[in-house]
Formats: structure tokens, C-alpha cells, sequence
């Protein structure tokens, strides 16, 4: 199988900031950045992000000033500095703890949109800060107390570490590995439903994590086996995609089937087949969808279609 490469990068890749890791232990430049009056603030409140231009298909994150922001700063949410936007320090704040958080904020900036609803529409700019501001938030509020003791953290490094106040463990930001992957064999390609999927006609690529002391080309050949009962052999990379839904990173891969015959694990799968190009191209006169445009599962299989010829 000849090895297809990446043709773009994934939505949710390519941040422009500058993560500045140097400087989150640097207590006095945080705290000069914190009173900036150029500092950015990325606010998320109960996994959404602030946005304007969404009831117009024309989605653009809003970043609020320092004063803007200081309402919901002063609620006492949780903070991270996630770096550098063009030279100015930018935050996520989060404002969870509102019920409603707007009346917090100046009139006529825009709403709390799920990222995931408009991601294809967002600047692929925009779309990696706010996928790196959600995941951020969504750690803090799910890892306040120690893993080892059991006893609270306090956030230390501008909000990136959390630190146990008992026996001083430190924990880090969780981003689980996940595999993902296109199977294919000749001009099929083999794609699977599964009940969780939000539409009720899409076929997507396998996916599954990686379990611990196995390689990623294990993780594919096992996940690949164990949903559909087909060996793969020849695993490619073809590119990765933080996924921040809730902690992620995928990682696309391509495998040739060296069997066929495809028997379902119905715990993972409802369904399974192999689709031609032709049938994929034209999917919607076939009766089945694709996986959005924002996902990987897509790119993976746009550019095994490209690569045809």
C-alpha cells in the first residue's frame, strides 16, 4: 500500500500562540501579564466558547480585554495562561460557576456556541485556541483533588500544573491516545456505524485508545480485530489532532487488510462494509454519510480518495 500523506493540517492544529512555557513559573511576569491592559481572555463556560458571527455561518471567537473580563475573573472561576497571541498574554478564564454568564459581560458580544457545531466554519486559527482553552478548563474542573492522597490541588505554572497541598504530588494536563484509522484493501475501504454516532446513516473510520505497553501500530491492528474480526497489516501514520472532547489526541493511521471477511463485535459496531471509492464519492445516492468535516476520520478518507490515480 503506498504511503499517503497528510495534505493539510487538521482543524484544531496549527495554534499561533506562542505557549511561552518558560514563563508560567515566573510569578512576577505572570502577575504583570494578569494586570496588562493588552492581556487577551479566552472565556469557556460548561464547555462552550464565546463567539460572534454564528447565527451568520460566519463564527469568529471573541477574546475579551482585561476589562471585560474582570467579571467574570472576579467570580473566582478557574484561570490558565495559554500563551502568547501576537506578542499580547492571553487566558482562558472559566465561568462556569454563573448560571448565566452574559450579564457578567459588555451587551452585543456574541454567545456560548459548542465549539463542535461551527468548528468547519471558525478560522482554523480561532479553532485551535479555543479547542486549547476548552481542554484546559475542562481538566481544571475535573482533576481539584489528588489522585495519590486524595487530598485538594492548588494550580501552580499559571494554572498548566496542579499540585497536590498534602504530599506535593504534581499532575499535568491528561490527553488520552487514541487511534484512528482507515482499513483498506485494493479500492474498498472499510468503514463502520456504531449506535453512539450522532448521525443515524454515517459510516466512519475505526477508532479505539491505546491500552498501556502497546505500540500505536499495535493499538491499530488490535482495535481493528476486535470491532470487526479483519488482520491488518502495513500501518502508516498519517497525521495527529488534538481533540479536546473531552481530553484527546488522535492519531490517524492507514492499515491494509490482509482478511476480509468482517465479523462484528456489536458491543463496539452496528454495522460494518466495505465501500468503494465510487461508493464514498457519491455516498449520498448510496444512502449512507461520512464524519464531518471537522474530524480526522474525515481527512483520512478525502485523501485516500485523492490519492486514487
Amino acid at each position: 500500500m503506498p504511503i499517503i500523506q497528510a495534505t493539510r493540517l487538521n482543524p484544531y492544529a496549527g495554534s499561533p500562540l506562542d505557549r511561552a512555557s518558560q514563563r508560567r513559573d515566573d510569578e512576577v511576569w505572570i502577575g504583570a501579564a494578569l494586570a496588562a491592559s493588552d492581556a487577551l481572555w479566552a472565556p469557556v463556560w460548561r464547555s462552550r466558547n464565546l463567539m460572534q458571527g454564528v447565527a451568520d455561518g460566519r463564527p469568529e471567537a471573541v477574546f475579551l480585554t482585561a476589562e471585560a473580563a474582570s467579571a467574570l475573573r472576579m467570580a473566582g472561576g478557574p484561570w490558565v495562561f495559554l500563551g502568547l497571541h501576537f506578542e499580547k498574554p492571553l487566558f482562558a478564564v472559566d465561568a462556569s460557576a454563573a448560571d448565566d454568564p452574559l450579564p457578567l459581560l459588555p451587551p452585543a458580544l456574541g454567545a456560548f456556541t459548542d465549539l463542535r457545531a461551527v468548528a468547519g466554519l471558525l478560522p482554523p486559527s480561532d479553532a485551535a485556541i479555543l479547542a486549547h482553552a476548552r481542554g484546559m478548563m475542562h481538566w481544571r474542573s475535573r482533576h481539584r483533588f489528588c489522585g495519590v492522597c486524595g487530598a485538594p490541588c492548588e494550580p501552580v505554572s499559571a494554572g498548566n500544573v496542579l499540585r497536590c497541598t498534602a504530599c506535593e504530588t504534581s499532575h499535568f494536563p491528561r490527553t488520552d491516545p487514541a487511534v484512528i484509522m482507515l482499513v483498506v484493501a485494493g479500492d474498498r475501504a472499510l468503514l463502520g456505524h456504531a449506535q453512539r454516532f450522532p448521525i443515524r446513516d454515517m459510516y466512519s473510520t475505526l477508532a479505539g485508545f491505546v491500552e498501556p505497553g502497546e505500540s500505536l501500530e499495535e493499538a491499530v491492528a488490535r482495535e481493528v480485530f476486535e470491532e470487526t474480526g479483519v488482520r491488518v497489516a502495513q500501518v502508516h501514520y498519517h497525521s495527529s489532532q488534538p481533540w479536546p472532547f473531552p481530553a484527546s489526541m488522535m492519531l490517524g493511521f492507514y492499515a491494509e487488510a490482509l482478511t476480509e471477511t468482517i465479523a462484528l463485535d456489536p458491543n463496539e459496531l452496528e454495522d460494518a462494509r466495505w465501500f468503494t471509492r465510487a461508493e464514498i464519492r457519491d455516498c449520498a445516492r448510496h444512502g449512507f454519510s461520512i464524519p464531518r468535516s471537522d474530524s480526522i476520520a474525515r481527512r483520512l478518507i478525502e485523501d485516500w480518495l485523492d490519492a486514487d490515480g
